[in-house]
């Protein structure tokens, strides 16, 4: 079993994720030896987004433009708990070939993350069916890890 006092928060810019970070925040503002890593995965762009005329780069720097402000807003809540930013890391990447809870489920093991969080969202079954439910992977999955959902 991997290092539970490394926390994975995958995340997006819900009020859940929020929940979420001040989940692991007060969570893990006591313990000595830490590591809060925030991860934002987006999906490949939708299928007539080529046709369109779009292009991958700008559609890439367009996600990390907006998932690097809320993940930088996530890094200032946990320093406002206590939490040093040595301890704080970010990630921002596309699923590329995958879905977005495999992705996730790749960069724990990859991570050795011990503690994968997220916030849950109630998702659509359509929206589940086309991008994967992210607690629902972790709910699947945890073996080896701790899944916490946050509500």
């Amino acid at each position: 079993m991997d290092d539970w006092q490394r926390f994975l928060i995958a995340m997006d810019k819900s009020e859940t994720s929020r929940r979420a970070v001040r989940y692991v925040g007060n969570m893990a503002r006591g313990l000595a030896t830490k590591h809060i890593h925030l991860l934002h995965v987006y999906p490949e762009p939708p299928p007539d987004f080529y046709i369109k005329g779009g292009q991958l780069d700008r559609y890439q720097m367009l996600k990390d433009e907006r998932a690097g402000l809320f993940l930088q807003d996530a890094s200032i809540i946990l320093e406002g708990m206590g939490i040093n930013g040595r301890d704080i890391s970010q990630q921002i990447c596309m699923a590329e070939g995958k879905t977005i809870s495999q992705t996730v489920l790749d960069i724990r093991k990859e991570g050795e993350f011990g503690t994968v969080v997220t916030g849950k969202r109630g998702v659509s079954k359509a929206e589940e069916f086309l991008f994967g439910s992210i607690s629902n992977a972790l709910a699947r999955h945890a073996r080896d890890f701790t899944a916490w959902i946050v509500g």
